[in-house]
């Protein structure tokens, strides 16, 4: 037949994958674009016959906060065939009523990049909520002789603390530590409650709790979820608000002091009923504690000042190990490890007569995360040898650092050795240097000392002549024209 087992083995399973891709299908879905200014607008991600894996953030809308998320999963059957689909929606609430524009954005869901033109929204009155059952009361109420329409609401005390923590009390200048504002919320909690104007919140906070003498390498939290923790035995979930890592520039104490995060808090009914108002919105103000820094001097050293301070160590990079005098090669020298690698400076190479090196390209990769800032910051340098010879590389490139763990100076040296061949090129500098007629007329010159007493009788003569040409010419300036 011509045909192979392995041809339909091939076409069966290019059908499947087919399939399988084409089932995926993915929306991105706006919520109504006329809310009050207590409603929320949503806008809301769908994927059908497929989990939800990962998907980029959500955009921003100006005159809006995010205020949370939820999820849904609905599976159906029709004529003996399943499908599903799992959503999550993002919450908007307005900061004021008037007109917004959402504009378009593209989102990516399940790495399918997903396009959604934007909208106008219309912010307008708050709408009264009925705090009542049908008709504004309950009708159980009748039932059970109950004809009061007043609800009492009561406050639940919640199980939750605001903290600014710090994963060092003590510190070196320059070593760096990370400071978390978080709000923790214990497992035993009964209180209902959400954030409220955070961003708000979190800018006047940052004002008050950022160090001047520091410099800040920051988190950038954009969405805040909840990680479970244990403190002292009890299980917390943990909302980190703020975190940046904080390098002091000089030898003062950091102080940090007691910041407020403005909750909202929801009172309950005393006699819930099943059509009233079982909740009332408040809120509540938790406070954090002050926590002090202690920053140490680094010990005696003459680069005291100039040093970075980490825990780094060397990747190094010859491009070749042997080559002649004259050719080029490059060497990268990379500082990898955790600490302020913005601050890192290159190693400075000694002036010398065996090399010729160049200043060097610069990169450098930050990484923050967990609690933590690493990074490499590489320095690739440009040279030519002018001798030969072999020559450790270690007596050219080095850089000391302080190590806080350790506390002591260390340094970075590089144990590559560079093998050079050829003819020295350090005359043929000197003679390419071309210093012009007068040098090269040097050694035809007569080396015979000679008094300058000799040649008075020239300046004698021109003298007189410098007389005789000033007399004529005064006397032709006087002399008065004949008639």
């Amino acid at each position: 037949m011509g045909i192979t087992k392995n041809f339909w083995i091939g076409l069966v399973l290019f059908i499947i994958t087919s399939l399988s891709v084409n089932a995926q299908d993915v929306s991105v879905k706006l919520g109504k674009t006329e809310i009050a200014l207590n409603e929320y607008f949503t806008i809301t991600i769908r994927v059908a016959n497929d989990r939800l894996k990962k998907y980029s953030n959500f955009p921003d809308i100006e005159g809006f906060n995010k205020r949370g998320t939820s999820t849904s999963t609905s599976t159906n059957i029709v004529n003996g065939r399943m499908s599903s689909t799992q959503s999550l929606t993002q919450n908007y609430q307005a900061i004021a009523k008037g007109n917004f524009v959402l504009r378009p954005f593209t989102m990516s869901i399940n790495g399918k990049q997903t396009r959604s033109e934007g909208t106008s929204i219309k912010v307008g009155e708050p709408v009264q909520r009925q705090s009542g059952g049908v008709f504004g009361r309950d009708p159980f109420d009748d039932f059970f002789g109950n004809r009061s329409n007043k609800t009492e609401f009561v406050d639940v005390k919640a199980d939750a603390f605001a903290a600014l923590t710090v994963d060092k009390n003590e510190v070196y200048v320059g070593e760096g530590f990370t400071a978390t504002l978080a709000f923790y919320v214990a497992a035993s909690n009964r209180a209902e409650m959400r954030f409220h104007d955070l961003s708000n919140q979190i800018t006047e906070i940052v004002k008050k709790v950022k160090p001047s003498n520091c410099w800040e390498e920051n988190f950038s939290i954009d969405q805040i979820a909840g990680d479970p923790v244990k403190i002292n035995g009890r299980n917390y979930t943990q909302y980190k608000i703020y975190q940046t890592a904080y390098y002091p520039l000089t030898a003062q104490d950091i102080e940090f002091p007691s910041v407020g995060l403005k909750m909202i808090k929801y009172k309950v009914a005393k006699n819930p009923s099943f059509f009233g108002r079982n909740r009332q919105e408040d809120y509540e103000t938790f406070y954090s504690r002050e926590k002090i820094v202690k920053v140490k001097a680094l010990p005696a050293h003459p680069l005291k000042d100039k040093v970075a301070v980490g825990n780094y160590r060397l990747d190094e990079v010859l491009s070749v190990t042997s080559l002649e005098t004259g050719q080029s090669f490059n060497y990268a020298f990379n500082i990898v490890g955790e600490g302020n690698i913005s601050s890192i400076e290159a190693p400075s190479p000694p002036e010398n007569e065996n090399f010729d090196f160049y200043e060097p390209d610069v990169r450098q990769n930050i990484n923050r995360g967990r609690g933590k800032v690493s990074g490499t910051k590489s320095f690739n340098f440009y040279g030519i040898p002018s001798e030969p010879g072999t020559f450790d590389l270690g007596a050219y490139f080095s850089w000391v650092f302080f190590n806080p763990s350790s506390e002591t100076y260390d340094t970075l040296k590089s144990e590559l050795t560079l093998q050079v061949t050829g003819e020295s090129r350090k005359n043929l500098s000197i003679a390419s240097n071309d210093l012009g007629d007068f040098y090269d007329r040097i050694s035809k010159a007569d080396n015979q000392l000679r008094s300058l007493n000799e040649d008075q009788w020239i300046n004698i003569v021109i003298n007189i002549l410098a007389v005789f040409i000033l007399g004529t010419t005064i006397y032709l300036f006087f002399k008065k024209p004949t008639a």
